[in-house]
């Protein structure tokens, strides 16, 4: 569903013509193709590093998981980094003092990854060592070591290729994450086929939370990583349903009569805002997860919608049209000091907020072009990093390096990510169906 669909399908709700979702969804568990990654504008002078291939202590089994590889990749959709290849590798080092400093200096490589699966001091379960030295200076930055089980391979290396980024930037990495998205099948035709599916960050492991024939929308995940609030249409009536994606028990939270939309979970846990327009109009509402109890933050003649909040969940953030177009409002939780928050450009919508910097992104547009922007809120400038005519629905990623959105090619919906500073793009793309409504999850400790 393009942006332009889903606000004339917006507009018809608030005038009562369109009745929405969610009655019989259907948990399933079944393995999907997954997003292929694609690189479309790479950083100059990203920092070479070569992931020597781990080995295997005598007496382990080896891994289902080539774990170098693994955290290579990372690293290279990161923008930051420029992975040797390995048949390129003069030296396969295990550990530090194994590495010929002068050789890796010639191969003009700044640092070296290595590692090996060895026997766990219990001696009965596996872990693997994992070693990151700096070349020019002979110095190793870290020695550590990670208990891996089989079938924790894969995640292993994201948490590896994550304690590399964030030794080498200051700043966590968010290899070991996931990502919501709608999965659109036949769109466009009567047979569509919707499904919410749950992958790993670089698109492996998709799996299929629910599945219907009427749309989903608006994935959000709690701040546990444990749940995912989302809407979907059924039997003419919305719903907004919690759901845990490990056990699949779901809860409905909001089943009134007209709009119940744009789930958001506060970062703290405590709430989840959402748009209701159970008074009449579009609002935004709070619902206190422990309680039940149901507050209104916005009372106005305008469409207040999309609630996003604050990293120190002091503020609601939302898009409303109550000035003429629509634009950025921020709210306290408790209803006070409501301020519009962007000024530039005639279409800002659909808010999402960097966990660490409180950065916004956003849809910006001026009615025929709608592309992805960031406003630093320190100084008001406004940052447009996407190129496309149709891009939508950004979710930072946890660590606010890049921004994950949905846009077109052709007829085609399909996910993008770009930097933070617009300087690295890639593409992620189904071999099958649209690809829409992306949310991030938060990094979990």
């Amino acid at each position: 569903m393009s942006l332009q669909e889903k606000l004339i399908l917006f507009l018809d709700m608030t005038a009562n013509k369109f009745s929405l979702i969610l009655c019989s969804l259907l948990l399933a568990g079944s393995v999907q193709a997954q997003l292929q990654i694609e690189i479309i504008d790479g950083i100059e002078g990203a920092l070479p590093i070569a992931v020597v291939p781990f080995a295997v202590q005598a007496g382990n089994e080896p891994p289902d998981t080539e774990i170098a590889s693994v955290i290579a990749a990372d690293l290279q959709r990161s923008g930051l980094f420029d992975p040797m290849a390995v048949e390129n590798m003069i030296d396969r080092p295990q550990r530090p003092p194994e590495v010929r400093f002068g050789t890796w200096r010639l191969l003009n490589v700044d640092y070296v990854a290595m590692g090996r699966i060895v026997t766990a001091p219990d001696g009965v379960n596996t872990e693997i060592e994992y070693h990151l030295v700096s070349v020019h200076d002979r110095r190793t930055l870290f020695s550590r070591a990670i208990p891996a089980a089989p079938g924790e391979y894969r995640l292993r290396a994201h948490q590896i290729a994550d304690a590399i980024y964030e030794e080498l930037t200051g700043i966590p990495g968010a290899f070991a994450t996931r990502m919501a998205y709608v999965k659109v099948r036949n769109a466009g035709t009567g047979n569509e086929q919707f499904e919410l599916i749950v992958a790993d960050s670089d698109g492996f492991n998709p799996q299929t939370i629910v599945r219907h024939s009427e749309p989903i929308l608006s994935p959000n995940w709690s701040p546990d990583g444990r749940r995912l609030a989302y809407v979907s249409f059924a039997t003419g009536k919305s719903n907004i349903v919690i759901q845990d994606i490990f056990t699949g028990q779901r809860e409905v939270i909001s089943a009134e009569r007209g709009i119940n939309g744009a789930p958001s979970f506060s970062p703290d846990g405590r709430y989840l805002a959402m748009s209701l327009s159970r008074t009449g109009n579009s609002e935004i509402w709070l619902r206190d997860l422990s309680t039940g109890r149901m507050q209104q933050l916005t009372n106005h003649w305008g469409i207040d919608t999309e609630p996003a909040w604050s990293p120190d969940s002091r503020e609601v953030l939302f898009t409303s049209d109550r000035a003429g177009r629509p634009q950025i409002y921020r709210v306290r939780p408790d209803g006070s000091n409501l301020e519009r928050v962007t000024q530039e450009g005639r279409y800002n919508s659909r808010v999402s907020v960097d966990p660490l910097s409180g950065q916004l992104a956003m849809v910006h547009g001026d009615g025929t072009l709608f592309r992805i922007a960031i406003l630093d809120r320190e100084t008001m400038r406004l940052r447009v990093l996407s190129p496309g005519r149709m891009d939508e629905s950004p979710s930072f990623a946890p660590n606010g390096s890049m921004v994950l959105y949905a846009t077109r090619e052709g007829e085609r919906g399909v996910l993008s990510a770009v930097s933070a500073d617009g300087r690295f793009r890639q593409r992620l793309v189904l071999t099958d169906g649209d690809v829409r409504e992306p949310a991030w999850s938060p990094r979990i400790q």
